[in-house]
């Protein structure tokens, strides 16, 4: 069902070229500091920039190599890699959390067509379909390949699969394909940080950096003011959907965001990245006795504490229920996988309110709402 499918959508670098180097040298030419990324490298050499993507599923392996190359200067050698000519100025965008990027970085008026329109509710996208300044390309699974060539766009976004690296007709386009693996990221600043290569992809290098910057500041505040917390309310995140309770591992993103917000996740035994297949009844088993429940659902208007329990019965004996401590985002109605991901500070500060309102007692809640009763 379309509603479930919002759910878990989503759950499924970076300098630009300058004709001028500076910094600390190796042999290959100036590497630029991440801090956060585990997936970028970046090297900046003679006339060009290296970047090196690692493959999320094979940590031995590289993704993708990209040598950006600045369309004012001339690079006379050039290492082995995908050429992209920067800044880009006409894009296809297969995802809504980069629109919502790119909207932030004033970089909108870069993207030419976009895949999964009933997904990206950035208004700006929406009309700009509708009066034919942006192409909608259908499903970014199947994208119109037709539609991809009338459009002519110097660059391709997309999120890659495991097994996609050839992305079949779309590959043999030769048009560069911007590996957006970003979401493979387990540390929440190590998605955010890489909004430094979209950045430097668009010409967008000082946005970028200014809004990361801002980005880093906060969050280390709101997980050192966590760290204050005499309290450690145990945690259960989503519900039973279907005949499975998906939850996150603690070393993934919502782990991580857990742990630096002063919360004992009840899911802490399992060190994945990704997400684990529970059967319901034992997930429940570890989740009734939770403290504060968060979950995520996709429907018309909120979810309330009856309609929790009529979904499974077993909902209403978790020891947050009882207590009236369940918060709910509404993925029809919040930006959440929109923005979210470049903005891990504004989950982080909606936990910490929750969890420990003491510490936060003038902060309002940007994504989760507590179920009203009836």
């Amino acid at each position: 069902m379309k509603k479930y499918v919002l759910l878990y959508l989503i759950i499924l670098l970076t300098l630009l070229t300058s004709c001028t180097n500076g910094g600390k040298r190796n042999a290959e030419g100036t590497t630029a500091e991440l801090r956060y990324s585990q997936l970028l490298t970046m090297t900046e050499g003679e006339g060009y920039t290296l970047v090196e993507i690692q493959n999320p599923w094979d940590t031995t392996a590289v993704l993708q190599r990209y040598v950006l190359v600045d369309s004012t200067c001339e690079a006379k050698t050039l290492p082995k890699g995908v050429v992209v000519k920067v800044p880009l100025k006409r894009n296809a965008v297969y995802t809504s959390v980069h629109c919502a990027l790119m909207d932030e970085m004033k970089a909108l008026q870069s993207i030419v067509a976009v895949c999964d329109l009933e997904y990206i509710y950035l208004d700006k996208i929406q009309q700009g379909v509708k009066q034919g300044g942006i192409k909608d390309l259908g499903s970014s699974m199947t994208p119109n390949i037709e539609g991809v060539i009338d459009v002519h766009p110097d660059a391709i976004f997309l999120s890659p699969m495991e097994d996609s690296r050839s992305h079949g007709k779309l590959g043999k386009l030769k048009i560069p394909i911007i590996e957006c693996a970003d979401y493979m990221e387990a540390s929440p600043l190590g998605r955010a940080e890489w909004m430094r290569f979209y950045g430097k992809l668009l010409g967008k290098e000082h946005e970028a950096d200014s809004i990361f910057a801002a980005v880093e500041k906060r969050y280390n505040e709101l997980k050192a003011k966590a760290a204050k917390a005499k309290t450690h309310p145990k945690v259960v995140t989503e519900m039973k959907m279907g005949s499975t309770w998906y939850v996150a591992g603690a070393n993934s993103t919502v782990g991580l965001m857990l742990k630096d917000a002063g919360g004992d996740y009840v899911f802490n035994k399992e060190k994945t990245t990704g997400a684990v297949p529970y059967s319901p009844e034992n997930a429940f088993e570890k989740a009734q006795q939770a403290d504060v429940w968060l979950l995520k659902y996709g429907q018309k208007t909120d979810m309330t504490m009856k309609e929790l329990a009529q979904s499974w019965a077993p909902n209403a004996k978790i020891k947050a229920y009882k207590d009236k401590r369940v918060y709910g985002c509404n993925l029809m109605t919040s930006y959440f996988y929109e923005t979210t991901p470049f903005h891990p500070e504004r989950v982080l500060s909606d936990i910490i309110a929750i969890l420990h309102p003491e510490l936060a007692a003038d902060a309002s809640l940007t994504y989760y709402k507590p179920l009203r009763d009836e």
